[in-house]
């Protein structure tokens, strides 16, 4: 690593903001140097509290994360905000553009924000988001916010990606009953009911209360609550900090944080194994042999299950092994 790299580590380390911003340009952008900046900032992460902001368009989640970002610099902590955006079909860039958005902290030197283009990652939640969160934990936030897009599977990856995650909602439109059948009853910290002066708001949290009242649970379980707000008015923010810091607690005093912390460091290794091995598989050779098969198969020469069979055949994986210390 060169000098000048190594300056920019040690500038990270120490907060300098366009420092941690070209750490994170070089994430997004699969720069060459990339890697060699995370394994240098590895060691000096975990200290950073990572907070999972989803939900569905238009429930307020920005104005929530502005407004909680803003809480918790008022407890004089520091914070790193990272808002994937829908990925522009021009550019490859963030659409939305979270700066627009957080108004209120946008200038304060406490607060880092980013807005990270999806990249076509399914979930809406992009690949480098927990890289760029390290970067951030490294250069000694206190607390990093990710926010996602809300849409298709984006709650499954920023569960995977958070300590604590909390699902927004609104009243009016359903939404409610709809999370509890897709699933987020069970990745949900807890839900926060926004815009709760908007008619309908009351039923809506007896009716999701009810429902998570059917969780499995026994006296050591985390129940998920659902807390009210008007975020746009700086109504529930407070509720929401406690509530998360609650749940810290609950999650350090039952072991549950190192599982989680665990979890999310083995998924991140077989990922980087599984992204190497298609890389190294699907070569020139291997790719035009595959054509072959394509048309064998639909003949009816032969299976799928032949094809892959073969294939799989000529692959052997380089494995860097260390030298043999006996011979």
């Amino acid at each position: 690593m060169t000098m000048s790299n190594i300056i920019s580590i040690e500038k990270i380390l120490h907060g300098d903001r366009r420092a941690v911003a070209r750490a994170i340009s070089a994430i997004e952008n699969d720069n060459g140097e990339a890697k060699k900046i995370l394994s240098s900032l590895y060691r000096h992460t975990g200290h950073a509290y990572r907070i999972g902001i989803t939900g569905p368009p238009g429930a307020g989640k920005s104005t929530i994360t502005n407004k909680l970002a803003k809480w918790y610099r008022r407890h004089n902590m520091r914070v790193g905000i990272i808002a994937v955006d829908p990925t522009s079909p021009f550019s490859g860039g963030a659409l939305l553009g979270d700066r627009v958005r957080m108004t209120d902290v946008e200038l304060d030197d406490g607060v880092f924000i980013r807005s990270m283009a999806s990249r076509g990652s399914l979930g809406g939640l992009s690949k480098k988001t927990s890289e760029a969160a390290d970067v951030l934990d490294a250069s000694g936030v206190d607390i990093i916010i990710l926010e996602t897009v809300g849409v298709g599977q984006s709650e499954l990856d920023i569960a995977g990606s958070a300590d604590t995650t909390v699902v927004v909602l609104v009243p009016e439109s359903g939404d409610g009953i709809q999370a509890m059948k897709a699933g987020l009853m069970e990745i949900a910290d807890f839900f926060v009911l926004n815009k709760a002066d908007r008619p309908g708001a009351e039923q809506a949290v007896v009716s999701m209360k009810m429902i998570l009242g059917f969780r499995a649970h026994n006296e050591t379980t985390w129940m998920p609550d659902v807390l009210k707000s008007v975020a746009s008015e700086d109504k529930g923010i407070a509720e929401i900090g406690a509530l998360i810091a609650r749940h810290k607690t609950h999650l350090e005093q039952t072991g549950e944080l190192a599982i989680r912390r665990t979890k999310r460091v083995r998924e991140r290794i077989e990922e980087m194994i599984q992204e190497k091995l298609e890389v190294d598989f699907w070569n020139t050779a291997r790719r035009k042999r595959l054509e072959d098969h394509l048309r064998s198969v639909l003949k009816f020469e032969e299976t799928p299950y032949d094809a892959a069979k073969d294939l799989l055949g000529t692959f052997e994986p380089e494995v860097h092994r260390p030298p043999d210390d006996s011979q």
